[in-house]
């Protein structure tokens, strides 16, 4: 008899973690992915992303069924095309959060992701797409940013560090909304208390599984709640040092098939 699979659930991480430095997924990852889905596990991707910009990729692994997008904020259903649940960020508290933060640090440069299926990331003049694969629309002044719902709001400052904005976004916005550091380059506020363990558990109830049965990937400190929520967490040999810290195992990085790695040795064969 076929002893049981190790987890049930597989969450993890795009940019940093799944994907290799080019967007890319590896031969030996999607292969590492392939057999764990044979033997029973779901793969769920949890995302930074917007799901208009994680569309392509769920096309390109075949996935028919459910993914995290935009820090939790979004569940789309890849099958249907159709967003199962979304939450906004109100635009006058983003404006007044903006405020705030410039207040404390300067002028900063701001993009936004908008809400939907079909929405748009635009950026003001100044900011700089961290992932310049990703499409973006550059609009000619910060109250253009306003003119649909939107998701989350994305920063970057001309001189202080990503650790540096991020401490001192969260000083400054309070409970308006919830600040995370993503990536390099990216800092972003979302709605106050939605974060990727939230939408990752609306998922999995979805699913009907359960966090004792999940194992987390990701390379941020926006992992660290879904990291909390699962039973579970492996951070990647590039992850920032924060996630690091509480994960509960480090794999090789995103360029040398971590993830892989670890799918090999919980799902390879066995009797």
């Amino acid at each position: 008899m076929a002893a049981p699979i190790a987890y049930s659930l597989i969450a993890t991480d795009l940019d940093g973690t799944l994907l290799r430095g080019d967007d890319t997924l590896s031969d030996r990852s999607r292969a590492a992915l392939a057999m764990a889905i044979g033997r029973g596990a779901r793969h769920l991707v949890v995302t930074g992303r917007p799901a208009p910009r994680v569309r392509p990729l769920l096309d390109e692994l075949g996935s028919q069924g459910l993914a995290v997008c935009g820090q939790g904020a979004q569940l789309y259903d890849a099958g249907a095309e159709r967003m199962m649940w979304s939450v906004t960020l109100d635009r006058e508290l983003a404006e007044t959060a903006l405020g705030k933060i410039e207040a404390e640090v300067g002028d900063v440069y701001a993009a936004v992701d908008q809400d939907g299926v079909d929405g748009l990331t635009l950026i003001e003049p100044g900011y700089e797409m961290p992932h310049p694969t990703l499409p973006a629309v550059r609009v000619l002044r910060r109250d253009d940013l306003w003119t649909e719902p939107i998701s989350k709001v994305l920063l970057r400052h001309p001189l202080l560090s990503d650790d540096e904005l991020a401490s001192a976004a969260r000083g400054a916005v309070g409970s308006l909304a919830t600040v995370t550091m993503s990536g390099p380059g990216t800092v972003e506020l979302q709605p106050c208390g939605v974060t990727k363990a939230t939408g990752l558990a609306l998922a999995a109830e979805h699913l009907g599984l359960a966090p004792a049965t999940t194992i987390a990937f990701g390379d941020m400190p926006n992992d660290i709640p879904m990291f909390d929520w699962a039973a579970h967490g492996v951070a990647m040999a590039n992850a920032h040092p924060e996630l690091q810290a509480v994960a509960d195992e480090v794999t090789l990085s995103n360029e040398e098939d971590g993830i892989a790695v670890v799918l090999e040795r919980l799902f390879g064969s066995r009797s």
